[in-house]
């Protein structure tokens, strides 16, 4: 081998580490084990991310769900913003995390702070100094739980993909309306919320079996409320004999008993979910028109059965 070559292939060896450190600073050496929450200073540019290298300031966030509780340890979202909005006129978010207690690095300034527990949040307003000690920031979110469910009549249980319910805030707002917390809310699933009084709106079906109550959500409880529906499931069916079978192709009409449409519908036997009162079925098969006159009464689900002759 040759002066030159000797020398290329020098060049080319100190070219291959020095890739091969490069990759491994940028990957990391695999035996970190400690997971750090991303630092402001990584959102900035990087003239102000070599500044905040010498002055960032390390700052321990936790939460409760009141002012004696415990720190949450899961299920927390943290989010950090800027306190002068942007073009669009909202706060610039510099950081966010997921969890329990969180810590992030701060250069010297003011910021938000906004913890979120599901549907309950605060926000706080932070001033990291430049120098000095940095206390730990604790947010108090005077929250709590609801659970809800429904029975229809006394005690019967209804359906979970029958019934659904939406959540609003108690008090109006400035145009008069409620303002929408949580909608189509499941049974038996917990919605966090923060602190006081909510209207509950629960659906059973989709006509008319709507029932409203207020709910009061106290921090640090889980409320299980149970709304009571006045209504029942019925089974609509045109029979040529009591008991028959149902005939199909059936095109149906439901009025009220102040003659209201609440429902139409087509099949051989459509169910449908009304509330406590007195109605007319109304069923049209091949050019005939036949009706009949029945009454729902609460938890006592039935047949409704219309007689073709």
């Amino acid at each position: 081998m040759n002066r030159l070559s000797k020398f290329l292939f020098g060049i080319l060896a100190l070219l291959q580490t020095a890739n091969f450190a490069i990759a491994q600073d940028a990957f990391g050496s695999g035996n970190d084990t400690d997971i750090k929450l991303p630092g402001l200073n990584q959102y900035a540019p990087a003239d102000r991310a070599a500044a905040a290298a010498v002055t960032g300031r390390t700052v321990q966030l936790e939460a409760a769900l009141t002012e004696s509780g415990e720190p949450l340890k899961y299920g927390l979202t943290w989010r950090i913003f800027h306190p002068i909005p942007g073009q669009d006129g909202k706060l610039p978010m510099l950081a966010s995390a997921e969890g329990g207690s969180a810590q992030f690095e701060f250069e010297p300034g003011e910021y938000f702070i906004h913890v979120a527990f599901g549907r309950a949040g605060v926000t706080k307003k932070l001033t990291v100094p430049k120098d000095g000690p940095v206390e730990k920031q604790r947010m108090v979110l005077e929250a709590g739980g609801l659970v809800l469910n429904a029975v229809s009549g006394i005690d019967v249980r209804i359906p979970a993909d029958k019934l659904r319910f939406n959540i609003y805030k108690a008090e109006e707002g400035l145009d008069g309306e409620q303002q929408l917390v949580v909608e189509d809310v499941k049974p038996d699933t917990v919605v966090r919320l923060n602190a006081g009084t909510y209207h509950i709106v629960s659906e059973y079906g989709a006509v008319n079996a709507v029932i409203r109550s207020d709910i009061r959500v106290e921090a640090g409880k889980l409320t299980e409320a149970v709304i009571q529906h006045r209504a029942a499931q019925l089974t609509l069916k045109l029979v040529a004999e009591a008991g028959g079978e149902a005939i199909a192709d059936t095109a149906w009409s439901i009025l009220t008993s102040g003659g209201d449409v609440v429902s139409e519908s087509v099949g051989a036997f459509p169910t449908i979910v009304l509330a406590e009162g007195e109605y007319t079925a109304i069923a049209r098969n091949k050019g005939k028109v036949l009706q009949r006159e029945f009454t729902v009464l609460a938890g006592q689900n039935s047949d409704v059965e219309v007689m073709l002759n």
